[in-house]
Order: structure tokens, then sequence, then C-alpha cells
């Protein structure tokens, strides 16, 4: 099941009070990024982030769950209508989340 554009609308709004949060669709999910990094996604209507120690220690009791099918388990955000509390955990989470890769140019 695809992740709908109002569930992905509102996690943005959700995320508003933060700087360069964009998105990018990808094969019916969207992949989130603050400030350039990966932070998470929203798969099948689900809010799920990746397992930094920043975010398992503000969320010490998350589920973990698939956001696809082969995928790395990922952490699912339950209090998803806290705007503070979300936007405290991606801000937590930035320092621990890797660098994004260098796109190589053809030549």
């Amino acid at each position: 099941m695809a992740s709908t554009k109002e569930y992905l609308e509102f996690v943005l709004d959700q995320l508003s009070g933060l700087d360069d949060i964009t998105y990018r669709a990808m094969m019916g999910e969207y992949i989130i990024y603050y400030r350039g990094k990966v932070a998470g996604g929203i798969y099948d209507d689900r809010f799920l982030v990746k397992p930094t120690k920043s975010a398992e220690k503000m969320m010490p009791d998350a589920a973990r769950e698939l956001p696809y099918e082969g995928a790395k388990e990922m952490l699912l955000v339950d209090d998803i209508d806290n705007k503070e509390f979300l936007t405290e955990l991606l801000n937590a989470m930035y320092d621990d989340l890797p660098a994004p890769n260098k796109k190589v140019k053809d030549k």
C-alpha cells in the first residue's frame, strides 16, 4: 500500500518548525530529508526514522518496523501529533545521521 499525499502533507506540517525539511517521492513512498541528510520516511502512512542513538534514547519503547521488504528496521514515530517532540527528535538525530552521498558527475 502506497502512502497518501495527505499523510505526507500532515507530516510535513508537523515538521514545519524545522528549517530545510525536504522530501523525495520514491515508489509510492516518501524519503524525508533534514538539512540534506536522510532522517526517515513515510511508508504505508507510517512515519519511520532511522534508529540513531539519539532517536533510540528519545523513543526507547518505539516499535521497530520494516519500511518495505528487505530493508533495515526503522523506528516508528508514535507521537506524530506532537510538533515540539518531532522538532526535538530530528534536531537530536541530526548529528548521528550519515552525511549524504556525493553524486559523481559523468564526464
